[in-house]
């Protein structure tokens, strides 16, 4: 990475999550980093906590970085490219984390000597404990594919996959801190039913959630093993699980993947449609 000079189009909370995670890493230098954003405030914030050199105007940024991560929200896809197509500088990697924003339409606004890799972050990367999908463009390289994948492990763990797959990564780890969030509200919410003070179920709940998480990543166990390895005859825990059985949140969650992989996948058709001009 120390040939790198990586461009962060964007500085908000997943770009400094990317600085934060490269940085605690030792593998890339702040003066590799650079960050633009239209707010002159978020950039005085930036620079101070992290060293780096910073942006009012994208095309500056654009015009030094030989990697750039396109971090603004979708709906400024387009108006961000359309200022920064010419100004890319020879065989650049673009990382673009816009969601819903499909690689063909990225393709089609970009020079023919940039490279795309598309990726699929969550909001976890912000603790460092991110899950990211990476999916490879038509001229994106292994050596691409490793830079890509060393911004994302920085911050958690990431997976490689086609881009056909992306739209299950948005429905699963993409949109799945909502859904453990509402999950750590409700244990929370059963603790205080039972007595217990809220700071102290919430705490509990979360840690559980966090505690549980980490076992099966350390172990690499199927979670169903580990799950026995609570459940003991006529216990508390199989109590609790009929219950849960009981009320169907094996198929909600399910279902809640399923559904947010569907809308992802109506969005993503929307922003090809915008970018492409159709």
């Amino acid at each position: 990475m120390e040939a790198k000079r990586i461009g962060m189009v964007g500085a908000g909370n997943m770009a400094s999550a990317l600085i934060r995670g490269m940085l605690a890493s030792k593998r890339v230098a702040p003066e590799q980093i650079r960050a633009s954003d239209e707010r002159k405030e978020r950039l005085v914030e930036i620079e101070a906590e992290y060293g780096i050199r910073t942006h009012q105007d994208n095309r500056e940024l654009v015009s030094w970085a030989n990697v750039v991560v396109i971090a603004v929200k979708p709906q400024v896809v387009d108006r961000v490219l359309g200022q920064l197509e010419k100004v890319f500088l020879p065989d650049t990697l673009v990382v673009s984390i816009a969601a819903g924003v499909p690689i063909r339409a990225l393709e089609a606004r970009l020079p023919p000597s940039v490279r795309v890799v598309r990726a699929m972050p969550n909001t976890a990367a912000i603790a460092l404990a991110g899950a990211t999908g990476i999916a490879p463009g038509s001229r994106a390289t292994p050596a691409d594919l490793e830079v890509t994948r060393a911004l994302f492990d920085a911050t958690g763990r990431s997976v490689v996959l086609d881009e056909s797959l992306i739209d299950a990564v948005t429905g699963l780890s993409g949109s799945g801190p909502a859904y453990v969030m509402l999950m750590i509200e409700a244990l929370a919410d059963g603790g205080v039913k039972v007595g217990l003070h809220r700071d102290t179920a919430l705490l509990l709940a979360a840690q559980t959630v966090y505690g549980s998480a980490k076992l099966l990543l350390d172990t690499g166990e199927h979670p169903g093993r580990l799950k026995d390895m609570v459940t003991s005859p006529g216990g508390t825990a199989i109590a609790g699980l009929h219950t849960l059985e009981s009320g169907g949140l094996r198929r909600t969650l399910i279902d809640a993947v399923d559904a947010a992989t569907r809308r992802a996948q109506e969005l993503g058709e929307q922003m090809a449609k915008k970018l492409e001009g159709g």
